[in-house]
């Protein structure tokens, strides 16, 4: 059962939240050039949380997703992709998603408060990490460097 937006208000607002030590990126498992991570969201009150982050250097895009276990993205901050919201609004390269009653996580708003672009993956993700009150004790590494194959 998904949450309600009351719910989602509460967890967002928790600052209990945290992540214990370091974000390693790691090459997709689809092998596109995308790489990724997965951490877990302690907190006190015990929400099924993680947090997934994604990259691809080779098409600009980055993006930070809070993860409700039964429910899905519930907050997530998308660069260098436009998104068409369910009110056919076009939302631009830099956007968040906040889980609501009506839309769930489909309907996304422009941000003011990223500074920074998807080739700067760790300032973002500090960024990320205020506005979604989540206390990151540890360092996002650096993602890895792109491998281009052999054209044998």
């Amino acid at each position: 059962m998904p949450i309600t937006q009351n719910e989602f208000e509460v967890i967002l607002a928790d600052e209990t939240k945290q992540i214990d030590g370091d974000v390693i990126w790691k090459q997709d498992e689809d092998h596109s050039p995308a790489v990724e991570f997965r951490v877990e969201v302690v907190n006190q009150a015990g929400y099924p949380l993680f947090v997934f982050g994604r990259s691809n250097e080779a098409a600009g895009t980055l993006s930070y997703s809070l993860i409700h276990r039964s429910t899905g993205r519930i907050y997530s901050l998308d660069l260098g992709a436009d998104h068409h919201n369910p009110s056919c609004t076009l939302v631009g390269e830099k956007h968040k998603h906040r889980w609501s009653d009506q839309y769930a996580d489909k309907e996304a708003y422009p941000p003011s408060d990223i500074t920074e672009t998807a080739a700067h993956p760790a300032a973002v993700w500090l960024q990320f990490c205020k506005e979604a009150k989540i206390t990151h004790r540890g360092v996002l590494q650096a993602p890895p460097a792109r491998q281009l194959e052999l054209g044998l």
